[in-house]
């Protein structure tokens, strides 16, 4: 679903590879960027923590749905549902500037 600014949803601007680690659309909007980032950041939290798609809706009180459209790009999480992933790591996914893309070299 778009948001208010109109983003498409992150995956769909993937121009090559398989997401999350595949390469975006020169024209992607920031907040695929982010939603990149913080599908690979959720990806190895998942695994560094033995978390599965089940059991982290269990500790977040998530659905495996929402933890799912995150992981695959189809949606970027509100305020809360970030809050309640990052409580239950522990830590932070939330991938914040590092996400940014790299700037077009000046001419």
């Amino acid at each position: 679903m778009p948001r208010s600014s109109n983003d498409k949803q992150p995956r769909d601007y993937v121009v090559d590879g398989a997401w999350p680690n595949a390469a975006l659309a020169p024209d992607a909007p920031v907040s695929a960027y982010y939603g990149q980032s913080l599908s690979r950041n959720l990806a190895r939290a998942m695994s560094s923590t033995g978390h599965t798609l089940r059991s982290l809706a269990v500790a977040t009180g998530l659905t495996h749905s929402t933890i799912s459209r995150v992981l695959n790009g189809r949606v970027m999480p509100d305020s809360g549902t970030l809050a309640r992933l990052e409580a239950s790591f522990g830590f932070q996914i939330w991938p914040g500037p590092a996400a940014l893309p790299p700037a077009p070299p000046e001419s």
